[in-house]
């Protein structure tokens, strides 16, 4: 089969489009001929090495840490699932990806894929929408009636977590870049501000941050949020700052996969009620473009679906 590694940790030109063996499914284990994968910024740290500690993989490694398709094989103990059901998922980050033509997934990460959207389009989901239910929801425990401001609501988790925060009856402001702005007010913002616009705000229960920003930018942000409010921050490299004075928490989170939350954004997917955006999509052998661009900052705003058609 085809697949997307690196065998050696480095810039986008270390990806090679190349034949590998069909893995085989183990115990527990479900494997998944591929329909998509999609493009993650952490997917271009860990091809760079800087992941090593929290995310350890074997060389050659492919990338894609989701993944919708069909499933193919089942392992020896895997129920609820059968050959030829269509899933998503959002697999271990360790593990072999999806940039490939199959892939094998724990079972207990996969939920059936939206009947409402192309297969395809549905890898757009599980990391960055996990990403933003988890932030909003478990982490900053969002309510009905709260002001929540996003900073960096114009990438792929902040329109997710815009159109959840609205959903749940949340006063949203988005902060978002001049390109990015019309869609940010599609995906429901109240508010939509540009970098650097929201000094003078009235003060918000919930500050999520989803843009790699400076540390005294984080810091500023802090000074938005009412007395025992919350500031999420989903860049891990920078803590989370607080304010103990006025009981306001600074919380440091990253994703876990979670089916039984897939399960309901692919509801509320079906239902009308989420919408899932794709920016751009690229066939599995131009995915090494995709990182370079990613590098590069030329990447659209929004998710990039990386499409796999199995060569018979």
């Amino acid at each position: 089969m085809k697949a997307v590694r690196f065998h050696e940790y480095g810039d986008p030109s270390v990806l090679r489009y190349e034949d590998v063996e069909q893995p085989v499914p183990g115990a527990g284990q479900v494997r998944i001929r591929v329909a998509a994968t999609s493009f993650n910024g952490v997917d271009g740290n860990i091809r760079g090495g800087f992941m090593q500690g929290p995310i350890p993989v074997t060389l050659p490694h492919t990338p894609g840490i989701d993944v919708s398709g069909t499933v193919d094989a089942l392992g020896d103990g895997v129920e609820g699932l059968a050959i030829g059901d269509q899933v998503i998922g959002f697999p271990p980050m360790n593990g072999a990806g999806a940039s490939a033509e199959y892939v094998l997934a724990p079972a207990e990460t996969l939920t059936a894929a939206p009947t409402s959207i192309p297969l395809t389009d549905a890898a757009a989901l599980p990391t960055v929408g996990l990403t933003a239910w988890q932030a909003l929801f478990e982490h900053a425990g969002l309510e009905k009636g709260q002001r929540v401001l996003i900073n960096g609501a114009g990438g792929a988790v902040g329109d997710y977590a815009v159109q959840l925060a609205k959903q749940a009856g949340a006063y949203v402001i988005g902060v978002a870049g001049a390109r990015s702005a019309e869609r940010v007010r599609t995906a429901g913002a109240d508010e939509v501000l540009g970098h650097g616009e929201a000094d003078g705000i009235a003060a918000v229960d919930v500050v999520l941050n989803l843009a790699p920003i400076a540390p005294e930018q984080l810091a500023a942000l802090v000074t938005l949020i009412r007395d025992g409010g919350v500031l999420v921050n989903t860049a891990v490299w920078m803590p989370a700052p607080s304010d103990e004075v006025r009981g306001v928490r600074g919380i440091n989170m990253f994703v876990r996969s979670d089916a039984e939350q897939l399960a309901h954004l692919v509801s509320l997917i079906d239902q009308g009620d989420l919408r899932v955006e794709v920016a751009q999509r690229v066939p599995l052998a131009e995915l090494p473009a995709v990182h370079a661009a990613a590098a590069e900052g030329t990447l659209p705003s929004g998710k990039v679906v990386v499409t796999v058609e199995v060569v018979a």
